[in-house]
């Protein structure tokens, strides 16, 4: 089982979208041996056939919001919905990482918001659509609205020999898993091998990257010791609004950017405050990431800006500040 390490289950190709990656695995067609027999074996064991296939990850669209930040409100995530429609190889999955609305305490804004959100998702041509919920989504009624939407805040599921966990760290009280969600994903990894691709997707980080920011999750080592048993899990988020890359023994964690604005680097910027916005590039520290990853070489990354096709530019802007139908 050696042989199946997180570079050999998870390919990058072609684009990506700023607000998360297009992902191709490659369970089967990249390995031989003991690695192949375990992806059959797991794939009997959950029904799934074991195959190649795409996604992607879209996080933190904030339907709703109305600030300087973005005084564009949802076109980007529009954007990012075209980018993703015009790829040349339609995505099997689209897994949403959270504060896919941005937050309300009146309950028929917040519905409203819920709503046009899930207008613009349902465009997307995908063969399906996961959801975990953000704190802007779930932290005023519990996930109560999430779930009317969409269902369970946490959920597993087999797909063609990888196995993807929902995590739920925003509903509660504080930022945490808890502990039913907890014994819960005990016994819900229990019935797989060690070597077995898992990828968990969830708002938060799970780890404590700036708990000041709180951009943490209170038991997230609970979480990531349940994960380290396995060879080869991969942790997806959003909340942060910018790239992330850590990694934790067994498991490595990858941030996604925003679809409504842009947070400086933790590391060099002395406040959590978003990016301004810029009307020359109105979708900067939003755009489109291009990973290119090929064996033996180094991880190309190439930053590409989404743009407002004929209506980019200072002008094009401006008629659309003016004319928010276009």
């Amino acid at each position: 089982m050696k042989d199946v390490d997180r570079r050999g289950f998870l390919r990058v190709a072609g684009m990506s979208i700023g607000i998360g990656a297009l992902y191709r695995t490659l369970p089967a067609a990249a390995m031989t041996g003991s690695a192949n027999e375990m992806l059959t074996a797991l794939g009997k064991k959950s029904g799934e056939k074991v195959a190649p296939f795409t996604f992607v990850q879209m996080s933190d669209t904030h339907v709703g919001f109305q600030g300087p930040p973005n005084p564009l409100g949802t076109k980007a995530f529009e954007q990012a919905v075209a980018k993703v429609n015009a790829l040349p190889q339609r995505p099997d999955l689209v897994l949403f990482t959270g504060d896919l609305t941005h937050d309300s305490e009146d309950k028929d804004v917040h519905a409203a918001r819920m709503k046009r959100f899930r207008e613009i998702a349902r465009n997307i041509k995908a063969d399906k659509i996961v959801y975990v919920p953000g704190e802007n989504d779930a932290g005023l009624d519990g996930g109560a609205l999430f779930r009317e939407n969409f269902g369970e805040t946490y959920y597993s599921l087999d797909h063609k020999g990888v196995h993807f966990v929902a995590l739920d760290n925003v509903s509660r009280a504080k930022p945490e898993v808890g502990k039913e969600q907890l014994d819960w994903l005990e016994k819900d990894l229990r019935r797989f091998s060690k070597a077995t691709p898992i990828v968990v997707f969830t708002h938060r980080p799970l780890f404590d990257l700036k708990p000041e920011w709180e951009w943490f999750t209170s038991d997230g080592d609970e979480v990531t010791n349940i994960l380290n048993r396995y060879d080869n899990v991969t942790v997806l988020y959003g909340h942060i609004h910018r790239d992330n890359e850590h990694h934790d023994g067994h498991t490595a964690h990858y941030g996604a950017r925003s679809l409504i604005f842009g947070f400086p680097d933790p590391q060099k910027g002395p406040e959590k405050k978003p990016f301004a916005f810029d009307k020359e590039h109105p979708f900067a520290h939003l755009g489109i990431r291009s990973l290119d990853e090929r064996p033996g070489e180094e991880l190309r990354k190439d930053e590409i800006e989404l743009t407002l096709r004929e209506m980019s530019g200072v002008n094009g802007v401006q008629q659309m500040l003016r004319n928010p139908k276009i």
